[in-house]
């Protein structure tokens, strides 16, 4: 889709030796991806709400090589600040992957320095946040060298596309506030190639909205999401998965729309409790969920129920829970979790985040 052998450098007029850096964040699904075929496609669409303080930051430093040997890219890689060779091998994996689509980065000796603003095992989407400010850094060194990508909605999808391919759910990460994945007939423009934004249809209310991660364990998944999406190829229950997840996207872009906070969250817990569901029907059978993460889900519908404050649940592939709830219910929501919920945390552990303006570059 985006292959272009023309961009070559000219070796008589080399450019500067230089860097770019882009601040990326995580996002939460709320309707879910589990389940993809070909490279990096997904079974049904998916929506996210863009997180903001969760973020990785990640520099690309450039330099011209006046002989390039073989195809393969040039890379020196840190994570902060000091070299880890399984994150550079997966990055030079990917990178050498995009040279049909980015043909001079083996005509460079790259430096990716890269970091995030969470600890990586607290549970959050660290391949969203790192994959999509890679694939912004990349976007921003063929538009710097070439000029190819000078208008904001082409650089955008093709950013997105890029992130896909490292991450599926990095591509909805380029977006601000709210972004689809996925091809639907709800929301023109969309595709399995690549995410568009949607926070231009989501009422005020849920662009201030709040999102605290409850961090049950940084321990290492028993099964990894890339292990459980291939899982659900052999799954019984796929098919009516998939067709529940487009019904209700429907349901969820019409709450978004209206401010219906209510339907909001029953589709936020019903979409994670699926997720869940999924994962102890396949074949073999596994569970992420610990059982802290089901004591402050009890506790968190004991406590709505009791004080009526709209505040809901939703998980990401991992037992850690993520509190979602309004700006004006947030000094009641905090004492909650301390008073109530923080027992059942590691070490008390809690991240508070809130959906945010999307990427940025520095």
């Amino acid at each position: 889709m985006y292959e272009n052998p023309r961009l070559i450098l000219d070796s008589s007029n080399p450019p500067e030796a230089d860097s770019v850096v882009w601040r990326s964040p995580s996002n939460l699904a709320i309707i879910k991806y589990w389940g993809k075929h070909g490279l990096q496609l997904p079974r049904n669409p998916s929506l996210s709400l863009t997180l903001a303080a969760s973020c990785t930051d990640t520099s690309i430093e450039y330099e011209f090589k006046e002989a390039v040997q073989g195809s393969a890219v040039d890379l020196d890689f840190f994570f902060h600040e000091e070299e880890n060779e399984a994150f550079k091998a997966k990055i030079q994996d990917f990178l050498n992957s995009l040279l049909p689509v980015f043909p001079f980065l083996a005509q460079l000796h790259l430096t990716v320095r890269t970091g995030n603003s969470f600890p990586h095992s607290a549970g959050i989407a660290s391949s969203a946040s790192g994959m999509s400010a890679l694939a912004l850094g990349l976007c921003s060194l063929e538009d710097r060298l070439f000029g190819t990508l000078q208008d904001p909605g082409d650089f955008d999808r093709k950013a997105s596309y890029v992130a896909r391919l490292g991450s599926g759910s990095a591509c909805r990460s380029i977006f601000s506030h709210a972004a689809v994945w996925g091809e639907t007939p709800l929301v023109p423009g969309s595709s399995d190639a690549f995410a568009v934004p949607v926070g231009e249809r989501i009422h005020d209310l849920f662009k201030s909205m709040h999102d605290d991660i409850l961090i049950v364990s940084t321990g290492e998944k028993s099964v990894s999401s890339r292990a459980g999406h291939a899982l659900m190829d052999g799954n019984p229950y796929a098919e009516p998965r998939y067709a529940q997840a487009r019904q209700r996207l429907g349901v969820l872009l019409g709450a978004l729309e209206t401010g219906d906070l209510e339907t909001f969250g029953k589709i936020a817990e019903d979409e994670a409790l699926t997720l869940h569901a999924l994962m102890m029907c396949s074949n073999p059978s596994y569970m992420l969920m610990h059982p802290n993460s089901l004591a402050i889900i009890e506790r968190v519908r004991a406590w709505r129920a009791e004080t009526k404050h709209p505040v809901y649940f939703s998980l990401d592939a991992g037992p850690n829970i993520h509190l979602l709830y309004p700006e004006d219910i947030v000094t009641d929501v905090r004492k909650f979790i301390e008073d109530d919920l923080a027992e059942f945390c590691e070490n008390g552990f809690v991240l508070n985040d809130w959906v945010g303006e999307g990427p940025e570059e520095m």
